[in-house]
């Protein structure tokens, strides 16, 4: 195995394979990181339910640059929406912060409503035994 001589590379690479074991564990098994595309990139990880993640572990954060990107990169990947997956220093990955736009948690979060609804007008008892699962989860 080739180690790179950037240390930001290997951090970048740290917090990428970090963040695909915390959502394997707690998400999704399927999660992996994704092969770079250069303009064409689709995000640095594939899995997370819905979304393009650009996970970013650097000392200067800019959010709009990377929001600005994983938009871009969740069009390339066919995935109504995207974010960032940002490091918080000197803590785990558990405290690591997703970041998206206003436009994007809104569109998610009425997706996420309308869904509900549908379930709970369908199946009251699922969807009671699921609001319940992720409440207690919580």
């Amino acid at each position: 195995m080739r180690t790179s001589s950037n240390p930001s590379k290997q951090k970048g690479t740290a917090w990428e394979s970090a963040l695909v074991a915390y959502l394997r564990e707690h998400h999704d098994p399927g999660v992996h990181r994704n092969v770079q595309m250069g303009a064409r990139d689709i995000g640095d990880l594939a899995g997370y339910y819905l979304h393009a993640v650009e996970a970013k572990a650097e000392k200067t954060i800019t959010l709009a640059d990377y929001i600005a990107q994983a938009n871009r990169e969740a069009i390339h990947a066919g995935q109504p929406f995207g974010c960032a997956v940002v490091k918080r220093r000197m803590k785990g990955v558990a405290d690591g912060y997703v970041v998206r736009d206003v436009r994007t948690d809104v569109r998610l979060i009425n997706r996420l409503r309308d869904m509900e609804e549908a379930l709970q007008s369908e199946n009251s008892a699922l969807y009671e035994s699921l609001d319940k699962q992720h409440r207690e989860a919580a």
